[in-house]
């Protein structure tokens, strides 16, 4: 009886768990911009690319070779967005005060742990059931055999199934030890995930054929083991890659998977779950000696010893104030909005004037990547600027002086703008005079960047959002060097008047969307 209750127990918490996790506008978001990479990857070969290619031919558009392209494109962006979407709810339990209920219950460790862990796999295989669901479709549109969902849902359960446990876990994990809920935890899951995809090469590499590995739980490994049966894997190209059409198409078998494969796979999905013992063994229930209120609030990351060490470079931002003092209206606002980031990250301080220093320095060929890394140093600092005053207590506060919530919407717009172009002014100049287009693209790509921050900002309530489809984008957006529309800040140099002046529209839209969520909620 009692492992009954405690089986009913573990399915009710799973159960609340993800239903408060779907009813997100931040889902909501995750979404749209799964079926928009759905689409976009899955590309029309009558435009002259493909999904995938080997040896200058493409592979058909058959159940096996969409499931397995599709599953290996979904895994990237499920191990890193599910994290940052799973993140958080214990911090929301100390801020709200129900962590004290919680810790106060007869309820156990385990069943705390086990029971939104198994929320979070509901959640992100309903995620991934839609993604799968989006590729159907695009397999009825684009596809050349029957549809087979059998062998869609084998490879998505066997790709993508070990992910999801591991991802939870670490979300769980990351959330019950004190030391890995801040940002800290959130930048040490990034360089596990970029240590996956690093694994990728060594598979590619090896002497002997390709083998998936156990702790691989990306799936990438697996994948390329199987494509490796059939194909020749050095010239594979997985994406968004070009084709040869004159080239007979090649055709995958129907059933990928072999028994190795599986097992292999089955084994991972067990090293998933370790995560989730080292949670319930560290989790701090919400104890007042082991994790304060406070401490979930504060923006705390491998940084803050580097940001006291160059506390004296925030002086820097002082004349800023004084003239913000001055500005009237929206100028004056954002500026201090402006002063203030960098007076409270003085890191971002040294970090402009190096990326200045540099722009000018280095030789022309060097600029696109200087450019895109202070983007990225960029979208990391504005991230979470749209919900510091909620963040901070202020939002009411801020709500009730001349303007309103749709000044602080426009003035924090602008900040992040005008951050964004402090940080790449510089570079855009230089390859104004070399390169117009390159230049304007870099120009329209910060600008739409800065209204999609305020905009997911604004709606999702959290920083996370944005950081998250930010930091994939930027990693997309290196990979494909082919699509003028990937090309968002002129990075490969393929970017065309057309895409400059469609991530316009995206930002100019995405300003205005935020605006009518701003005064929906006003």
């Amino acid at each position: 009886m009692k492992e009954k209750m405690s089986a009913h127990a573990v399915r009710t918490l799973a159960l609340l768990e993800a239903r408060l996790r779907l009813r997100r506008l931040s889902t909501l978001v995750t979404l749209l911009v799964v079926v928009a990479i759905s689409w976009l990857v899955i590309s029309d070969p009558a435009g002259g690319h493909t999904l995938i290619s080997a040896g200058g031919a493409r592979v058909r558009y058959t159940s096996s070779a969409l499931a397995l392209g599709s599953a290996s494109q979904a895994t990237l962006l499920f191990a890193l967005a599910g994290f940052y979407l799973l993140r958080g709810r214990m911090a929301e339990d100390l801020r709200s005060g129900l962590g004290g209920v919680i810790g106060a219950s007869q309820a156990g460790n385990a069943l705390c742990i086990i029971g939104r862990w198994c929320g979070g796999v509901l959640y992100l295989a309903a995620l991934a059931g839609a993604f799968m669901a989006t590729v159907l479709v695009c397999h009825a549109v684009r596809g050349e055999g029957p549809i087979e969902p059998l062998v869609y849902l084998q490879t998505y359960l066997l790709v993508l199934g070990p992910m999801i446990l591991f991802t939870a876990g670490c979300a769980m994990l990351f959330d019950s030890w004190a030391p890995l809920m801040g940002k800290r935890g959130d930048l040490l899951y990034f360089l596990l995930w970029v240590g996956q995809m690093a694994m990728l090469p060594a598979v590619t590499e090896s002497a002997g054929p390709p083998a998936a590995i156990p702790v691989d739980f990306s799936g990438m490994s697996a994948i390329v083991t199987l494509f490796s049966h059939h194909l020749d894997i050095h010239s594979i190209m997985l994406g968004i890659g070009d084709f040869d059409p004159k080239r007979a198409p090649v055709t995958l078998p129907a059933w990928m998977w072999d028994g190795a494969t599986i097992a292999i796979r089955c084994v991972t999905a067990l090293l998933a779950c370790l995560p989730l013992l080292a949670a319930v063994r560290l989790f701090h229930r919400y104890s007042p000696d082991r994790v304060k209120p406070a401490r979930s609030r504060a923006r705390r990351s491998p940084l803050a010893l580097l940001n006291g060490w160059l506390r004296p470079l925030a002086r820097l931002a002082q004349p800023m104030f004084a003239l913000s003092a001055r500005l009237p209206g929206i100028a004056g606002q954002a500026l201090a909005d402006v002063a203030l980031t960098l007076a409270t990250a003085p890191a971002a301080i040294a970090l402009l004037l190096a990326a200045s220093v540099a722009a000018l320095a280095v030789d022309l060929h060097a600029l696109p990547p200087l450019a895109l890394a202070c983007v990225a140093c960029w979208g990391v600092l504005v991230s979470d600027l749209p919900t510091r005053d909620g963040d901070a207590g202020c939002a009411l506060l801020g709500a009730a002086v001349a303007g309103g919530s749709t000044r602080r919407y426009w003035r924090q717009l602008a900040a992040i703008a005008v951050l964004g172009l402090m940080f790449t002014g510089v570079a855009m100049l230089r390859l104004a005079a070399s390169s117009p287009l390159r230049a304007a693209a870099l120009l329209a790509g910060v600008l739409a960047l800065a209204a999609l921050a305020s905009l997911l900002g604004r709606s999702s309530g959290t920083g996370r959002t944005f950081l998250v489809l930010f930091l994939l984008g930027l990693y997309i957006g290196v990979q494909v060097d082919n699509v003028a529309l990937a090309d968002v800040v002129g990075f490969h140099g393929t970017a065309t008047i057309a895409s400059v002046l469609t991530w316009l529209g995206i930002g100019f839209t995405a300003a205005w969307g935020g605006q009518v969520w701003n005064r929906k909620l006003s």
